[in-house]
């Protein structure tokens, strides 16, 4: 169980991503008065996310496992700049729950959702089964187990058209 959300005002501010993403961030929190940390692979050395922070720290080579996917390094690098705060940007380690928990237990603010969000909004499907539960209003649609055509021909029909089939499972928006 992840411990309650670090929400201490904070002066320095690791954006643990790369390119526009990264740059929108900076300029935001330069506006707050923050700090801003960049990190950046090898292959990003002058790239305008790095050049628009106050202090940058290279995190590994051009492959994302071994840079910006790498917790450790991030950590790392949070840890030996002084920041107080980690920003995980759009992708990469964003929707990652064992991120935001590393950061959390490192003594870290973690601008984002609490871990425990993330994993209870990791399936599309459970998602939406927990957001019906909260009241929250949803798209009428069905995520029944019967798969059969003759099913998904009637619950389309009952749904109505225009009709979005969305998967479950596996990657994309």
């Amino acid at each position: 169980m992840s411990r309650a959300l670090n929400l201490r005002p904070f002066r320095s501010l690791l954006i643990a991503n790369r390119g526009e993403i990264a740059c929108r961030i900076a300029t935001t929190a330069r506006t707050m008065g923050k700090r801003v940390i960049a990190v950046y692979s090898s292959a990003d050395a002058n790239a305008l996310h790095v050049q628009s922070a106050n202090a940058a720290i290279e995190i590994g080579s051009a492959l994302p496992a071994e840079s910006y996917l790498n917790i450790d390094a991030i950590l790392a690098a949070a840890r030996d700049s002084g920041a107080e705060a980690i920003h995980p940007g759009y992708g990469f380690l964003a929707e990652n729950d064992r991120f935001a928990q590393a950061v959390l237990e490192a003594g870290l603010v973690w601008v984002g959702p609490p871990p425990d969000a993330m994993r209870a909004m990791s399936s599309k499907a459970g998602g939406k089964r927990l957001a019906r539960q909260l009241s929250v209003p949803v798209l009428a649609g069905y995520d029944g187990d019967d798969q059969a055509d003759a099913t998904l021909r009637h619950q389309a029909h009952a749904i109505g058209f225009p009709l979005l089939i969305k998967a479950s499972a596996g990657v994309g928006g």
